[in-house]
């Protein structure tokens, strides 16, 4: 089903003013901007949050029992189609794409905030900390991902429709509300877009200042560096975008993937290795035999409200607002893979890597921290981004892991946002696989813009507000996709 023509420039002129007014908005009233959206995403997740608790447990079921039905041999394309890239290829990109950064900052920070400060008394809080963050971060997140990458590469693909958030809605629904409704999702896939990556490059620019820091003499208060990191990020993707997808989004993954596994290969080398070795065994055991409990049940660490709220219903709201970037783009890499596959890829691979790296950071970090757990409870509180360089002081070469660190939480940045900003240009060209280099500039230089304003606030809870403002409201149509899926996969199947 083709999509109208005026429906493109419309979105694409809402969406771009709406980036606009915000962007303004923050630089000029960063406070006000800041208590607002701070105000309205509390009331929504006391609200609707159990929701996205629920959906993120349907959303892995979902995909699991797809995958392990007989429609998981199908192939996202025609039957005799085979994959634009090599395995390898394309888990560095969709791994790249889907948490980045994010494994930098709270690689050490999570779990040990979990262990310093537990959800709720407990006799074993070190086990329990890397549980929650597992949860946080594992196969749920990438579930989210999965049946909204899923959604698109299936209607577009297969079904032949363009590769927009809108397309499964208006391909399996008829009604009034339909076209209403399809505007209506590509315009908040794009606002959660822009949010969640103007927030990630917020993050990320404050986790390199702090390693320019740790390393350096720059002040860590200086707004000049932050403007200069983001000058220097700026440059950095829109070069990358300009080179197209097989090339500058694959070797900067590629480069993503080298970087991250030098870094804990570096700490699981200077640990003693055979007791790192058991507690990576132990976590993925611990966190398995947990997910159970983790998919049944609404809280299953019998947290208090305002902890649940900050921390787990942040994640999956967070999951959510990158769904329609990542979805999207994962589809784009997927052609020619079976729902099998793909399912399986997008679950398992991510979600082990992602355990190990918080298996190997979490227990160095709670290890650092046990000779000054006050000292460290601190600097979580009051500059989360310099945790992981504090911990690198009490290790060999701390200067070499200081450095690569920064590094790759750089490189993690300029792979996220150029994948963004070509994912913005598809949205924003009737879902085409080859957007424009004219659209991929405005996008770029729109993120630059709103992640400058919200690099500013120079607060990581504030920013995470932001980033979840943004998100909410794509929750009901990532479950109108999911249903739009379910229904066309039950039609294709009984036709054969």
């Amino acid at each position: 089903m083709s999509t109208p023509k005026t429906q493109p420039d419309r979105v694409f002129q809402i969406s771009i003013g709406l980036c606009s007014v915000a962007a303004i908005s923050a630089l000029i009233y960063p406070e006000l901007v800041q208590s607002k959206m701070s105000e309205l995403t509390t009331f929504m997740l006391d609200a609707i949050g159990s929701g996205f608790v629920w959906a993120a447990q349907i959303f892995l079921v979902l995909a699991i029992g797809l995958a392990l039905s007989p429609m998981g041999k199908r192939r996202l394309g025609p039957d005799d189609s085979r994959p634009d890239f090599s395995t390898l290829s394309w888990l560095s990109m969709l791994f790249a794409a889907g948490m980045g950064t994010g494994l930098v900052i709270w690689g050490m920070s999570e779990p040990m905030t979990h262990m310093l400060s537990p959800p709720t008394e407990s006799a074993d809080a070190f086990k329990n900390a890397f549980i929650i963050t597992n949860f946080h971060w594992g196969i749920h997140a990438w579930a989210i991902y999965g049946v909204g990458a899923l959604s698109v590469a299936y209607f577009g693909f297969v079904r032949g429709t363009p590769y927009l958030p809108s397309s499964p809605i208006r391909d399996a629904f008829r009604g009034p509300w339909v076209e209403p409704v399809g505007h209506l999702a590509d315009v908040l896939a794009i606002l959660a877009v822009a949010f969640g990556v103007a927030g990630s490059m917020a993050m990320g620019t404050m986790q390199v200042h702090s390693g320019l820091s740790w390393v350096t003499d720059i002040p860590i208060e200086s707004i000049g560096t932050d403007m200069a990191i983001l000058g220097l990020l700026f440059v950095a993707y829109m070069i990358s975008s300009t080179t197209g997808l097989d090339r500058g989004i694959k070797i900067l993954s590629n480069l993503n993937m080298m970087a991250a596994l030098a870094l804990l290969g570096a700490l699981f080398w200077w640990s003693d290795t055979a007791a790192m070795t058991s507690a990576v065994g132990s976590r993925l055991i611990e966190y398995t035999a947990a997910l159970p409990a983790l998919t049944t049940q609404l809280n299953p660490f019998n947290a208090e409200p305002t902890w649940f709220n900050n921390w787990t219903l942040v994640y999956l709201v967070w999951w959510v607002a990158w769904t329609p970037f990542v979805g999207i783009f994962i589809a784009r890499i997927s052609r020619g893979r079976t729902i099998r596959e793909f399912v399986l890829g997008v679950l398992i691979v991510p979600t082990v890597f992602s355990v190990v790296w918080f298996a190997v950071f979490g227990q160095v970090g709670i290890d650092a921290a046990a000779a000054d757990p006050e000292g460290y409870a601190l600097l979580l509180k009051s500059d989360i981004t310099a945790v992981m360089f504090r911990v690198f002081d009490t290790l060999p070469a701390p200067t070499v892991l200081a450095v690569l660190a920064t590094v790759l939480a750089s490189v993690f940045l300029v792979t996220s946002v150029d994948s963004a900003t070509y994912v913005l240009g598809m949205l924003s060209s009737r879902g085409s696989l080859e957007p424009g280099t004219k659209i991929k500039v405005i996008w770029g230089v729109a993120l630059g813009i709103l992640g400058a304003s919200f690099a500013l606030s120079g607060n990581v809870d504030s920013v995470k507000a932001m980033m979840v403002f943004g998100a909410i409201p794509f929750l009901f149509i990532l479950l109108l996709q999911v249903c739009a899926l379910g229904r066309v996969l039950w039609e294709d199947s009984r036709k054969g």
